[in-house]
């Protein structure tokens, strides 16, 4: 029987190791050639460079003076299109707030959600006042979902929020995996910026 055991445990290992190597795989492979298909190409990952490129060129564009402002005048027209504007407005928000200046989910916290019975919850402080809707000491934190790329935004006082000494990218992995992955919190290198 031991010897059942151990050839059960190694196949579990083996599990353990290839699924996720697998499903990263079919998900690198499927993306680069669902990219050749739009683009109609016939050598494989060529769809993916050109989009990699474009996109770069694109960001370059973007940053440059005299381009910055055709492209705002772009997004000006597209925000007096009533469906374009709330999808193009909603996915640059999101984009916002992972990448780029103005990034949102930058300031991990851990929330008291119930005073006093030790319950809390890992988070993102995403606007820090809430004045202008009469919520005077309020701020709004996002709370990532675990095993999922969901999550809910809830209204907090701000008493009730302490920041964490983490980087935002590592609690962000920490609390998808279901605090599986990433650094143990106060193990982060640099400290959250407030």
């Amino acid at each position: 029987m031991p010897a059942m055991k151990k050839l059960a445990n190694y196949f579990l290992q083996g599990l353990l190791f290839l699924v996720p190597l697998a499903l990263t795989v079919y998900a690198f492979v499927w993306s680069f050639r669902l990219v050749d298909r739009w683009l109609g190409l016939a050598i494989p990952g060529l769809g993916l460079l050109i989009t990699v490129v474009t996109i770069t060129i694109v960001g370059f564009l973007a940053s440059n003076f005299l381009t910055r402002r055709i492209l705002a005048r772009f997004e000006a027209f597209i925000a007096r299109v009533p469906i374009a504007r709330f999808l193009h407005s909603s996915v640059k928000d999101l984009m916002g707030a992972f990448v780029g200046e103005k990034r949102r989910f930058d300031r991990p916290v851990v929330v008291d959600l119930i005073p006093g019975a030790g319950i809390r919850c890992l988070g993102f402080v995403t606007r820090d006042s809430l004045d202008a809707w009469d919520m005077p000491g309020c701020s709004t934190v996002y709370f990532p979902q675990t095993y999922n790329f969901a999550g809910y935004m809830a209204i907090i006082p701000k008493e009730r929020i302490k920041p964490i000494r983490a980087e935002g990218a590592d609690c962000m992995a920490f609390i998808v995996s279901g605090g599986i992955t990433g650094y143990p919190l106060g193990e982060a290198a640099g400290a959250v910026k407030h």
